[in-house]
């Protein structure tokens, strides 16, 4: 039986333009496509996880606003309750300025977090009987740090299973970190939480041994083009990449963390599940968008059955 899954996270707006290069400081660049689409890191990592085939929950805070409409429009649209969302008459929903490079795919992001950087203690406390449900939970740092702490703390309390997605970077004191299932950070995320420069697989190693010495029972670091290193128990072993025709890397470390998250819910080991966000990763980066470019379980599967990028045993 499936497990159940909850993200509690952030819920934007994105606001996602493609120009001919990313614009240096004073330059004004004209693009030539815009599309405004739901998005967040929390949000986006739901619909990975829903896509890939879990079964999903989704806590946030949005504006009562058009942009929270989006949000609940899609959500339903991908058979995903909405009574969970906290819904502010005061905050607007937050929005992501998003500038993509036709020529590289690279991006510029802003994130204005709006509702979802205001989450109450009272309203954290409201998420318990959901996270007593959960046998999953999904985190990033996109919503305010102290309700951040206050999750974590209730879920530890609780024996949950926690991935925490430390995106974007934000300082926790270690005795948060202490005792969690997963921590999923990016080259920069990682570099960051250890004060490594994590620009090679070696370096990417170093800050997981870091991270993993933190008592977190698992390390996985995504590095964009060079795959994914996972860290354990003395263990590192990196994956590497699928070979793609990248058009937009937006939300491409989302799709990891919510196709891990779902794969997980299915009892796969942890060396299958990040095969599987790895592959997932690859193909969200072949199409526009963030939400709207998570793929499905069967197309995951199809391109692990196409493509064996393989793996290295480092440690």
């Amino acid at each position: 039986m499936r497990k159940k899954v909850l993200v509690v996270g952030s819920y934007v707006a994105d606001l996602m333009g493609r120009a001919p290069h990313l614009p240096e400081p004073g330059e004004t660049v004209k693009g030539r496509y815009f599309k405004v689409g739901p998005g967040g890191k929390g949000f986006n990592q739901c619909i990975a996880a829903k896509k890939a085939g879990a079964e999903v929950d989704f806590i946030s805070k949005i504006g009562n606003d058009p942009f929270g409409r989006l949000a609940i429009d899609y959500l339903a649209e991908n058979h995903i309750f909405t009574d969970r969302l906290i819904i502010s008459e005061t905050e607007p929903s937050g929005t992501a300025l998003i500038i993509v490079d036709d020529r590289t795919s690279q991006n510029l992001i802003a994130v204005f977090p709006g509702a979802c950087d205001t989450i109450s203690a009272d309203e954290v406390t409201g998420m318990v009987p959901a996270l007593e449900m959960a046998d999953i939970v999904v985190l990033q740092s996109e919503i305010n740090v102290s309700a951040l702490k206050q999750v974590i703390h209730i879920c530890k309390s609780m024996g949950k299973k926690i991935i925490y997605n430390p995106a974007p970077y934000q300082f926790l004191e270690d005795s948060y970190l202490d005792g969690l299932f997963l921590i999923c950070p990016n080259e920069i995320e990682a570099g960051l939480s250890t004060g490594v420069s994590v620009n090679s697989v070696a370096g990417a190693v170093k800050a997981a041994r870091i991270l993993f010495e933190k008592n977190i029972c698992n390390v996985v670091i995504t590095l964009g083009g060079k795959g994914a290193i996972y860290y354990t128990a003395g263990t590192a072993t990196h994956f590497f990449p699928y070979s793609v025709n990248a058009l937009d890397t937006t939300g491409a470390g989302d799709a990891f963390v919510g196709a891990l998250a779902a794969s997980l819910s299915q009892d796969d080991s942890l060396m299958e599940a990040v095969k599987f966000a790895n592959a997932a990763a690859a193909l969200s980066v072949q199409k526009i968008g963030t939400s709207v470019a998570m793929p499905s379980s069967d197309e995951i599967r199809a391109l692990m059955q196409r493509d064996h990028p393989g793996i290295n045993q480092i440690e």
